[in-house]
């Protein structure tokens, strides 16, 4: 979904290493992968960017990367900075909305169109990947069967 998310967008760059790569995956893994002259972008949501200590290595994780933090609601930037000096805060608008909340509303049936490019969205219709939950049955919500007696 980011190679359809970011197609004809000039300056990106999918690597699906990570997607490929057998077995857990982790961010300083991939990094050590590319040249070591090669300037790298880590793109993190301000939420994740304040929990980046909980990663694997993640001082190599800082080391090899210039981190750039998208704004995101109810994360403080003071905490961001105490452990990513040279962060690159984007300057863009706030969404008040999360990947999480988009599955979502696949899942409700809510319309979520014009959240995702289209290209993501028919993938994401075409392939079901997120079952409208309506559709799908319940513990509890099949026909009870009869008593015998």
């Amino acid at each position: 979904m980011t190679k359809l998310a970011i197609d004809g967008v000039e300056g990106f760059a999918l690597d699906d290493q990570e997607v490929v790569r057998d077995g857990p995956t982790f961010t300083a893994d991939t990094l050590v992968s590319f040249p070591p002259d090669e300037e790298l972008f880590l793109i993190l949501g301000a939420d994740a960017a304040s929990r980046i200590q909980s990663w694997d290595r993640f001082e190599d994780v800082l080391a090899r990367t210039t981190v750039l933090v998208l704004p995101r609601p109810g994360t403080d930037s003071t905490i961001i900075a105490e452990v990513i000096a040279d962060a690159v805060y984007l300057d863009m608008a706030v969404f008040e909305l999360s990947g999480t909340e988009i599955r979502n509303l696949a899942r409700d049936g809510q319309p979520f169109r014009f959240l995702v490019t289209r290209a993501v969205h028919d993938y994401i219709r075409e392939n079901h990947l997120y079952p409208d939950r309506r559709e799908t049955p319940r513990l509890g919500d099949s026909p009870e069967v009869e008593e015998q007696s």
